[in-house]
């Protein structure tokens, strides 16, 4: 008798491989039972994810990619839940499987289910850390564009937990809210009657109207007048490197309306920190006068009216009206003049100037884009009518030229003092605005209308005859010789974030995402709904990081920008190359003492 070869013969499955199985099928149902993970949303999570680590306008480091890249896959997990919420409630109910196809799907193993949802886990999480590491490039590639030191790759897979603990946090926040909605749902349905059918939509209304309400009402009232008494008490603050000023040329002086107690802490640095007429006098070779800095800040005098009118007063006292030049500012949220702008425009006219300038929020420019808005142009509105009232009165041969300036959104309360071209050529003599936020309303106005066949980020309007744009001296000079007085420039970088982000940007993609890249942008840079719009809005906090000429930086170029617009005609290359190198030094001199 001769014994069976068994070795092909399939081998029954024994009741510990089934135990085995059957134990890690029921670990992974507790997993999900303490998570609830939704594959659809995690999918569509890792995709928003990845698209979040491409490239933006600014370098990250590390674990600020992983903020960023969480927040944007939280949203893309909520879109995917909602996607497969819609596919159960409408679509799936629509479909008659076949009969084999509903039998062989009921007939499954439930080990092949949770096979296949491990893969789909493994399957985003190599996606997600392949992503960082490709984006760790990404980031070097704009370094090298900004002429810095390339970003670290060493920790950039580590973006990967950062933003798996963001996305964990906030879903876990949203459930609560979700919590809520039933709560309220069962309370409308059982406690006042009303039709379940009803009460569901309903909760949901309350809920929502609630909180839009308490963010836009009472916490966000509560949260500025929290930031507002914080920056306050920063706004006393006084450097010790800025001395009250004992010139009469200055506000905050003995012989001021504004008193230095008064003028704030950007006020007290902008008045005392003048070049005197020696300095100035050492760079230009020749003899100069002590510049006027006129200031008032929102503790000079009680609202806009009397606030502008101390600001005039200071002027009438300097005899600013007699100089050659005078300047008058809009500044960003604390108050703060950029020392660039203000020292490069008096070197410029040998300290035969007059600056003014006043203070409408104790708020940094962030918060102030938020909540100040309106007083930066109301401000900005009401300092210039009551200067050009006060200058046109003077017989037209003895008026110094009226020039305009502002910065970020100080550029945009300046732009509130005019209606338009036409009410800017009437009434300035020249203007400078840098670093424009992408909602003020004139530039938005000329780029929009900009000539046929010129980019967004570099647009020629109306030839470039009245204004014109910029992110470097060569582009001042174009597109033509000719240029009409008086003179409007624009400085704007193509990796400016302050520039180019808008609400638009959620759904729509922008002209400079579909033209060519600036020269600072990397070319990889997309466009993406809902992600690029997180993406450039975490950008802003950082503008200022980068090196100079490169995004919210433009104190390289902002000395040649003021002798585009206001020449005085004995300035030579020599005394500009001059005036560029003081003005680098006292940059780093204030970055340094402040």
């Amino acid at each position: 008798m001769t014994t069976a070869d068994t070795s092909s013969t399939p081998q029954p499955v024994t009741r510990d491989d089934d135990a085995h199985k059957n134990l890690f099928i029921r670990v992974i149902h507790l997993v999900e039972r303490f998570f609830h993970p939704n594959y659809t949303g995690l999918v569509v999570a890792t995709m928003f994810f990845g698209l979040s680590l491409t490239p933006s306008l600014l370098p990250r480091d590390w674990f600020f990619q992983g903020l960023v890249s969480g927040i944007n896959a939280t949203i893309g997990y909520g879109l995917g839940c909602l996607l497969a919420w819609a596919w159960r409630k409408w679509v799936a109910p629509r479909i008659t499987w076949p009969e084999r196809v509903r039998t062989a799907w009921a007939r499954r193993p439930s080990w092949l289910l949770v096979a296949l949802k491990i893969a789909i886990v493994v399957a985003c999480l190599i996606f997600a850390v392949l992503m960082s590491v490709q984006s760790s490039k990404w980031q070097r590639q704009i370094t090298d564009l900004m002429g810095m030191e390339p970003v670290s790759d060493a920790g950039y897979p580590r973006t990967v937990l950062v933003g798996a603990v963001v996305v964990g946090l906030l879903i876990w926040i949203s459930r609560l809210v979700v919590r809520l909605v039933r709560t309220v749902t069962r309370v409308l349905n059982q406690w006042v009657r009303i039709p379940a059918a009803f009460a569901r939509p309903l909760g949901v209304l309350v809920v929502v109207v609630a909180a839009v309400l308490l963010f836009n009402g009472v916490l966000a009232k509560g949260f500025f007048a929290v930031a507002n008494s914080a920056f306050s008490a920063r706004n006393s603050h006084t450097s010790e490197n800025a001395v009250q000023p004992t010139l009469p040329e200055r506000s905050g002086s003995p012989e001021s309306l504004a008193k230095w107690e008064t003028l704030g802490s950007e006020g007290r640095w902008f008045v005392a920190n003048a070049p005197t007429a020696l300095a100035i006098g050492q760079v230009t070779g020749k003899p100069a006068r002590e510049p006027i800095r006129v200031y008032a800040g929102l503790e000079s005098a009680d609202g806009v009216e009397a606030q502008t009118d101390v600001a005039l007063a200071e002027l009438e006292r300097t005899k600013a009206f007699e100089r050659e030049a005078l300047v008058v500012i809009s500044t960003t949220g604390t108050g703060w003049v950029d020392t660039t702008s203000a020292v490069a425009v008096e070197l410029m006219y040998g300290g035969d100037t007059a600056l003014v300038a006043t203070q409408y929020s104790y708020l940094p420019s962030a918060l102030s884009f938020l909540s100040d808005r309106d007083k930066s142009m109301t401000m900005g509105r009401t300092l210039f009518d009551k200067v050009y009232d006060r200058w046109s009165a003077l017989p037209e041969e003895t008026r110094p030229k009226l020039l305009v300036y502002g910065e970020s959104l100080g550029s945009q309360g300046s732009e509130g003092a005019f209606s338009g071209l036409a009410d800017i050529r009437n009434r300035a003599d020249g203007v400078l605005w840098v670093g424009p936020p992408n909602s003020n309303r004139l530039w938005s106005e000329f780029v929009t209308r900009r000539d046929p066949g010129t980019d967004e980020i570099a647009p020629i309007y109306a030839d470039g005859m009245s204004v014109r744009f910029a992110a470097n001296a060569d582009r001042l000079a174009q597109p033509t010789p000719t240029w009409n007085d008086p003179r409007i420039v624009y400085l704007q970088h193509a990796s400016d974030p302050v520039v180019w982000w808008s609400p638009d940007l959620l759904f729509s993609q922008p002209d400079w995402l579909r033209e060519k890249r600036g020269p600072d942008v990397s070319p990889a840079m997309s466009w993406y709904p809902i992600v690029t719009f997180w993406q450039v809005a975490a950008d802003l906090p950082r503008a200022q990081t980068v090196s100079d000429g490169h995004g919210h930086n433009y104190g390289n170029i902002v000395p040649e920008a003021w002798a585009a617009v206001a020449q005085p005609p004995d300035y030579t290359p020599e005394l500009a190359a001059r005036i560029e190198t003081f003005v680098a030094e006292a940059a780093a001199t204030e970055r340094q003492l402040k």
